[in-house]
């Protein structure tokens, strides 16, 4: 079935790791249960609908580790900017076809759910009017609304994506009572998944794109797609995502989660 179809059969998933890591030396390659992180990525993300799982990989170390334990893995150079930059290359390298859909999952969810994987994968092939697609949940706590942390979006009607922000939007002007917030507005504000579908004709269009001043200030990049007019359309899930790894202490935690 074609990667445009409108269920999203056939897409691939394409996972960018990077060995540097200020906080993490070494994150992609953590042991995790007896098996890297990257690799417990790779294989939560074979138990979606992906036709293919990809590791896309800046070091050598990496690479050999996905292969000794059954993942495909291509090497990438060690000098791009981002994420996206290793993404387009990785599409070059495999050969896909512009309008094959294309899912990034980070390196560092290695417990994120199969089904997310497959909801952004379907709800950028049902939308030929988005560039992308991504996902949101609801926020349940008031901290979390106001952690510039935590990333907030908005959408219009029909699910597309206004804006992303580290700002807690949209503003309760109601709510905002002597300097403060006591609640959190309603309906609940939406929190931004760190997940990406594309097609892989915009992957390998998207670092020629001028940085945007929004993305500069948010330091959000998918605002440089919306900010030349690109769309991004959004799933709404059911729940939050498993937790990510950035730090050591976020390591703990996930092997405490793994071993229970």
């Amino acid at each position: 079935m074609p990667a445009t179809s409108n269920t999203g059969a056939g897409f691939v998933v394409l996972i960018p790791a990077r060995l540097a890591s200020t906080r993490l030396p070494d994150k992609p390659l953590a042991d995790l249960a007896g098996l890297p992180m990257v690799v417990r990525v790779a294989q939560r993300a074979s138990r979606s609908g992906a036709a293919r799982v990809v590791v896309a990989a800046d070091h050598e170390r990496i690479v050999s580790a996905c292969v000794a334990h059954g993942v495909e893995a291509l090497l990438t150079r060690q000098d791009h900017a981002s994420g996206s930059d290793r993404l387009a290359e990785a599409c070059d390298k495999l050969g896909l076809a512009d309008d094959a859909i294309v899912v990034n999952v980070q390196g560092d969810e290695p417990l994120i759910e199969p089904g997310l994987i497959d909801a952004v994968a379907q709800t950028l092939a049902q939308r030929p009017d988005a560039a992308m697609s991504t996902a949101v949940h609801a926020i349940d706590s008031l901290a979390d609304y106001l952690n510039p942390n935590v990333v907030k979006a908005v959408l219009d009607a029909s699910g597309m994506a206004l804006y992303f922000s580290r700002a807690p939007i949209p503003w309760w002007r109601d709510g905002y009572v002597n300097g403060a917030f006591s609640a959190l507005p309603s309906p609940a504000p939406w929190r931004h998944i760190g997940i990406y579908g594309y097609r892989a004709g915009f992957v390998k269009r998207f670092p020629s794109l001028p940085p945007a001043p929004i993305e500069t200030g948010e330091a959000l990049e998918q605002l440089r797609a919306m900010w030349h007019g690109h769309r991004i359309a959004v799933h709404i899930s059911d729940h939050a995502p498993g937790p990510g790894i950035d730090t050591p202490e976020d390591l703990a935690r996930v092997r405490r989660l793994l071993a229970a």
